[in-house]
This record gives C-alpha cells, sequence and structure tokens, in this order.
C-alpha cells in the first residue's frame, strides 16, 4: 500500500498488556504498509504504561507517546491523539485487545471496498460483564431515542478512517461533547464490519455505570433539546391539572359553600410542585452550564509532552 496509516490508542493503567499489543500489532501494520506511526495517548496512567511505551520506543521509532498532564477521560485522550495524527488512513482502538489487531486489514479492506468514509467493527459477540453490557444497552437506547445522532447497535470504537474527511471535525471546538458523537453527528458514511471481540488481555475495565451514565447524560444535553421540551410538556401538563382543579373547588364552593378540608394534601400537592420546579431549573442549569464551559473556551486536554 501506497497510503500511510495512524494507529491511535488511548492508554489508561495498562503496563500488562502493551508489550502484548505491540508483539501483534507491528507486524499487522507493517503486513499492510512500510509508512505507519502508533500513536499511544496515555491518560494520567498511575502505573508504569509510560516506561513502558518508552522503553518499546528505543525499538521502534514508528512509536509516539502523547502524555496528558492528567486523566481528561478517554474521548479527551482519543481527541489528543487524532490532532497529533499524520498519515492518511486513522485507527482507533482500544489498548486491552480486546479489540484485535488482526482484525484492521479487514476493516480497511470492507472501507476501501465499500467506499465509505469508516469502517467500524460491528461487535457480533463480547465477552463483557452483565454491568458493562447493562451500562451500553441504557447509553445506546437513551442517545437513540432523544438525540438525532442514529447507528446500529453493537458499534464500537475500533474503526479505521480517512483523515482527510476527519480533519476538518476537530477544528471544530467543542468542550462539551465526545469526537465519537461528533463523527456519528456528521452523517459521514461508515461501513458495519461484524467482527468478535475478545476478553481482556489482562486488568479490568474503567467503563463504569457511572461513566456510562455520565457519557449518556453529555450525549443528551449535547446533542438534544429533549429534556428542555419534557420541562415544558410537562409544565404545560401540570397547569392543565391546576386549572381542573380550581374548577373543581369553584363547583364545590358553589353548591355546598364549604371547602373540602385537607392541610395534608396542600402541603403534598406544594412539595410535588416544587419538586417537579426545581427539577426543571436543574435541566436548564445543564444546558447553562454547558453554555458557561463553551464561552469558557478551555481545552479538552493538556498535553504535558511528546515523545
Amino acid at each position: 500500500m501506497k497510503e500511510s496509516i495512524s494507529v491511535v490508542i488511548p492508554v489508561y493503567n495498562d503496563e500488562e498488556v502493551l508489550s502484548e499489543l505491540l508483539k501483534r500489532l507491528v507486524p499487522v501494520c507493517e503486513s499492510i504498509t512500510d509508512d505507519y506511526e502508533i500513536i499511544f495517548v496515555d491518560d494520567g496512567s498511575k502505573d508504569k504504561s509510560v516506561n513502558v511505551i518508552i522503553e518499546h520506543k528505543v525499538e521502534n521509532p514508528n512509536l509516539k507517546l502523547v502524555k496528558l498532564a492528567r486523566n481528561f477521560g478517554q474521548a479527551s485522550a482519543i481527541a489528543a491523539g487524532l490532532h497529533q495524527v499524520k498519515n492518511d488512513f486513522i485507527v482507533l482502538m482500544d489498548s486491552d485487545l480486546q479489540d484485535r489487531p488482526e482484525d484492521i486489514p479487514t476493516l480497511l479492506r470492507e472501507m476501501l471496498t465499500k467506499d465509505t468514509v469508516m469502517a467500524i467493527a460491528l461487535w457480533e459477540s463480547r465477552d463483557d460483564s452483565l454491568s458493562k453490557k447493562l451500562a451500553s444497552a441504557l447509553f445506546y437506547n437513551f442517545s437513540q431515542k432523544v438525540t438525532n445522532i442514529h447507528y446500529e447497535r453493537g458499534l464500537g470504537v475500533f474503526r479505521i478512517m480517512r483523515a482527510e474527511a476527519i480533519k476538518p471535525l476537530l477544528t471544530i471546538n467543542e468542550s462539551t461533547g465526545t469526537v465519537l458523537s461528533l463523527l456519528y453527528w456528521s452523517g459521514l458514511s461508515y461501513t458495519p464490519v461484524p467482527l468478535n471481540r475478545d476478553s481482556r488481555f489482562a486488568g479490568k475495565s474503567g467503563y463504569t455505570l457511572k461513566k456510562s451514565l455520565s457519557l449518556t447524560a453529555q450525549r443528551i444535553f449535547s446533542y438534544s433539546l429533549f429534556p428542555i421540551k419534557m420541562a415544558t410538556v410537562s409544565g404545560i401538563i401540570l397547569a392543565i391539572i391546576s386549572f381542573l382543579c380550581m374548577i373543581l373547588l369553584i363547583v364545590n364552593r358553589i353548591f355546598s359553600n364549604s371547602l373540602l378540608p385537607g392541610w395534608t394534601s396542600i402541603i403534598v400537592i406544594q412539595l410535588f410542585l416544587f419538586g417537579i420546579l426545581f427539577v426543571f431549573l436543574g435541566v436548564i442549569g445543564e444546558y447553562l452550564g454547558r453554555v458557561y464551559l463553551e464561552t469558557k473556551n478551555r481545552p479538552n486536554y493538556v498535553i504535558e509532552k511528546i515523545i
């Protein structure tokens, strides 16, 4: 192949797997092209991941290390890596060997054959824990229903992309969105490629239910007005109910000359309405908070050094 390839891999506490990853990944890259680079983005690892990468860098000049100043999250680490890419095609994969390096030629072939911008792994089977599967299902279902970002269920991070089509998106200065969401939002063509996902080679996943809920909220509030629309609809419904209750009390007053007793019911209704009110204020606050972050124009990550 005449074209060049860049492999972007976010890393977080993966010292146990990096040597095996390179043992399998380097031959795959060399079988495709002589012009390749492997970009590791260390996302504030607490172990010896950085040292392992530097040791392998001595043996292989095609390796690059981008060390972030602290842990900014996977999405920011991916963005940092993509901004360092200089080659024609970009491979994006995890570091835990659940994404098999041997599948890269398959992704490349499908993308070129179908003439699309991306080829993305569509997991037919995945050896994940029940909690991770539930978190993934929660994230997918909510984002599909309440945003305008739509894609097949089971698509992973593992993919190959044409750099010329991706790089213009990287110039979009968003503080509250993620690169992957932006790729799906853009409508760029892609080919889903059925693959099997292996179990982790070592260590444990950092993708928790809490992170899944955070990603779900981030995508909803960044790419949808659904929450604020629901607040409006709920407010209208409550207003109608309150109006009907007022009519009922007026009729009761006219015909029975007395109001129904019940301080308890009044307090309960007030607490309910105030609770709804604070929920609505919270929804508005989420949007205002994102507007505030965007106006601050802070970077999504800070690079400490590049080797």
